[in-house]
């Protein structure tokens, strides 16, 4: 997941260079829907005997809220800040996920509880964020400032979505292969709503911008889907969103090799307090003691 969710960065900025941000989006989900699509159609896969697809009206109202934060609007978020930040930067905030998903889970969706380690997490990843975006190098708003606070955007919707998945959806007897169809094919079916407003324009395709945006679609938006939903079952929404530790190493190492990007000095500095941050969110850092057993009585 790490891997193909890290290189979908070096993907949408070469796509960018053949079609517009709304396109890129568009045909991630189109043709993400599309492969898993044909994936449930052939495996067509039940948990105890049950149907396919879901009866409940509720749990497709509930797949339209995730389609949205978790699809829609990261996905346009993330390409429209592609034509204003590198890709190695817009990988970085990538990894704030699994701060805005500690505080999703908990202060939204109150799945899940905060330790002191974790709180002191929290803040020191939102501490990161604001040197990774260096305000005192803005004397006034500028399109490489929009471009970071719409990849923060992204990163708060994916938070908002692994909290609303595991407090609705994640408990529910749905296969992983049909959760991942059902959810990205409701946003393909948004994004194909919307092609008047986001997939109209331009296009100059050649093969490498055809390439990425097969990969967009066929893997960083299918098949590792079918991974995400798995994982979120096994292991719950912040734990399952440490996917984005090997995410930015990977983004970074392409961005740097492939396309010749650099950085000013806070960008690593802050990204360091973002991981260091995620470190104590998931319990794999340990600042304070845990609290003591409670001593037993003796008779």
């Amino acid at each position: 997941m790490g891997v193909i969710w890290g290189s979908s960065f070096l993907f949408m900025k070469v796509a960018l260079e053949g079609v517009g941000f709304g396109q890129v989006a568009w045909s991630r989900l189109v043709l993400g829907g599309i492969v898993l699509g044909v994936i449930v159609l052939i495996m067509r896969p039940r948990i105890d005997g049950g149907p396919v697809l879901p009866r409940d009206p509720a749990v497709w109202l509930h797949f339209v809220v995730i389609a949205i934060s978790g699809c829609v609007v990261p996905f346009l978020l993330f390409a429209w800040a592609e034509q204003y930040v590198s890709s190695s930067l817009a990988s970085i905030y990538n990894a704030v996920t699994p701060i805005t998903t500690a505080i999703m889970a908990t202060a939204v969706f109150r799945v899940e509880k905060l330790a002191r380690d974790q709180v002191l997490g929290v803040i020191i990843g939102v501490v990161g964020v604001v040197v990774i975006i260096g305000p005192w190098a803005y004397a006034a708003i500028t399109g490489d400032l929009w471009g970071q606070f719409a990849c923060l955007g992204s990163a708060i919707s994916y938070g908002f979505t692994f909290g609303y998945t595991r407090r609705f959806l994640s408990g529910r007897p749905i296969a992983g292969a049909t959760f991942a169809f059902i959810n990205i094919g409701i946003g393909g079916v948004i994004m194909l709503l919307l092609t008047p407003i986001v997939a109209v324009g331009p296009v100059a395709l050649d093969w490498p911008v055809t390439l990425s945006l097969i990969a967009l679609g066929a893997l960083g938006t299918g098949v590792v889907y079918i991974w995400n939903i798995n994982v979120l079952r096994a292991w719950g929404p912040t734990n399952a969103s440490t996917v984005t530790y090997v995410t930015p190493v990977v983004g970074v190492v392409l961005g740097v090799l492939v396309l010749g990007e650099t950085f000013s000095w806070h960008e690593p500095v802050g990204a360091l307090l973002v991981f260091l941050g995620i470190l104590l969110t998931q319990k794999r850092l340990r600042v304070f003691a845990p609290p003591a057993p409670a001593s037993i009585p003796s008779r």
